[in-house]
């Protein structure tokens, strides 16, 4: 079993955990207890950290992988790892005298004025620096093709902070600004526990000169920080934005909703950290044809990993909700299905997110994102208006569809590669007959048992074309070794 395929499972279980806890989070914990409003609140708030992280890493993880492959003495790659470690510091300098002038404004402006938001400044920005230290050394270790731990620091351990932290809210051990203090805390735990393992994994001798072409690599960086940040907004302008025109219940339900969408992501999630080092690799290296085949290999494995799971969650929508069992959650059970589209779409493209960020075109990433925000902002504000969060769901779809065309296009004019084959189409064709023929099987007994029936029907369904025609020859190679091992 080849490093990608390992990895990426070890991956997929532990982003498999964080889900599940996660949902234990969303779905049950957060409803039950502190209640909607809690929750809406909670989610703004990191939300609105989500925003400012870009302005301290400034790009500088994704600067790591593209570079550090280049990189052929052991001398530069060491000078390449303490600049982007410490040049977030040199950000920071420099924001945080403006950030001490105008923090009553940028407060204002990221929270949409909302006064309960403004109660927490010091949460949005320390888990925005702890965040973008965490994603630096997490491509340290991505880059020495060691992501398992860091990708289950990164996934399960947020979420079983948060696990622990409504477990004591529950019974009365912590009120609200005691369950802020402790989140902030757990952040930074996290970020000296990876930090502690990156310098295990690899100690770099540090070096005082700035490693060779830095100029090239400051403007990779600012370009990708530029359209990190409007990626960023894209992902969370929504919540922001239904906070401020609708009511922090509407922001619980929707964020439910995302969460539920997001399970679709986690095959890819997973896979990527490890592709994306090879991709950038396989670009310094000018290797066109395993390029080519790590392209069409994640799209077709994606496809059908991300197939199975977008299937499983859609027929089984409302067995879901029934399960949560919470007032006002099913009303967004659209926002699931439009949102999933979206995101099946994106993970049918397989790694050509990394080939464009990873090329010298990674330009064209900061106009795609540019152009995708501006979209964001005047289709949510219409949509949200008229449709509520149905409406957010729908300006979020074609947002996504927007730049993912857009990229494409790109790879398909400055590459002449493509994700797809004619495999793609008889995945296509599979999951929209399967979908047509399980949707009408009624709720069984029990939530639970039509789940398990539904679930069980859409594996052999799926499973039986991906076997005969033979569409994937290393999932079947995970099939058959997770098989010999059971036997």
């Amino acid at each position: 079993m080849g490093i990608i395929a390992r990895q990426s499972i070890y991956n997929v279980l532990s982003i498999a955990l964080a889900f599940g806890i996660g949902a234990a989070n969303m779905l049950f914990l957060y409803p039950k207890y502190p209640g909607k409003e809690f929750q809406g609140l909670v989610v703004a708030l990191l939300a609105n950290s989500n925003l400012i992280q870009p302005f301290i890493s400034f790009g500088v993880q994704h600067t790591l992988i593209k570079y550090f492959s280049d990189r052929e003495s052991k001398v530069e790659r060491d000078r390449l790892l303490w600049f982007v470690v410490l040049f977030p510091l040199v950000i920071l300098g420099l924001l945080f005298p403006v950030y001490s002038v105008f923090n009553d404004q940028i407060l204002d402006f990221i929270s949409n004025s909302n006064k309960t938001v403004l109660r927490f400044p010091v949460l949005i920005l320390s888990i925005a620096i702890a965040t973008a230290y965490f994603e630096i050394f997490f491509s340290w270790l991505r880059v020495h093709l060691q992501s398992v731990f860091g990708n289950f620091l990164k996934e399960v351990y947020p979420r079983l902070l948060t696990f622990t932290l409504l477990l004591f809210f529950a019974f009365q051990m912590i009120d609200l600004d005691q369950f802020i203090v402790f989140l902030i805390l757990g952040y930074y735990i996290r970020l000296f526990i990876i930090a502690f393992y990156c310098f295990k994994v690899y100690t770099p001798s540090f070096q005082w000169k700035l490693p060779q072409g830095w100029q090239h690599m400051l403007r990779y960086s600012t370009l990708i920080f530029l359209s990190g940040a409007a990626a960023s907004f894209i992902l969370d302008i929504d919540k922001s934005m239904i906070f401020s025109l609708s009511t922090s219940e509407n922001v619980a339900f929707y964020a439910v909703a995302l969460y539920i969408a997001a399970v679709i992501e986690a095959p890819g999630r997973a896979m990527f950290q490890i592709t994306s080092p090879l991709v950038a690799k396989a670009l310094n290296d000018n290797d066109q044809d395993r390029l080519i085949a790590l392209l069409k290999k994640s799209s077709l494995n994606l496809m059908i990993v991300c197939g199975f799971v977008f299937l499983v969650i859609n027929l089984n929508l409302n067995d879901f909700y029934s399960l949560i069992n919470q007032e006002g959650y099913a009303t967004a059970a659209s926002v699931v299905v439009i949102v999933s589209l979206g995101k099946y779409f994106s993970m049918s493209m397989g790694c050509l997110n990394n080939i464009i960020s990873n090329s010298k075109y990674y330009s064209y990433v900061f106009w795609f994102s540019v152009s995708s925000a501006i979209l964001a902002v005047i289709l949510n504000y219409i949509f949200i208006q008229s449709n509520g969060i149905i409406g957010a769901a729908l300006a979020t779809l074609i947002v996504i569809v927007f730049i993912n065309l857009c990229k494409i296009i790109l790879v398909s004019v400055l590459f002449k590669i493509h994700p797809y084959s004619k495999k793609s189409i008889g995945i296509f064709a599979t999951i929209f007959l399967i979908y047509g023929l399980v949707y009408w099987i009624p709720t069984l007994l029990h939530p639970i048992l039509s789940i398990a029936v539904r679930s069980a029907l859409i594996m052999g369904l799926f499973t039986l074309p991906m076997l005969l025609f033979r569409w994937s020859g290393d999932i079947e190679d995970v099939l058959k070794n997770i098989r010999s091992r059971l036997l």
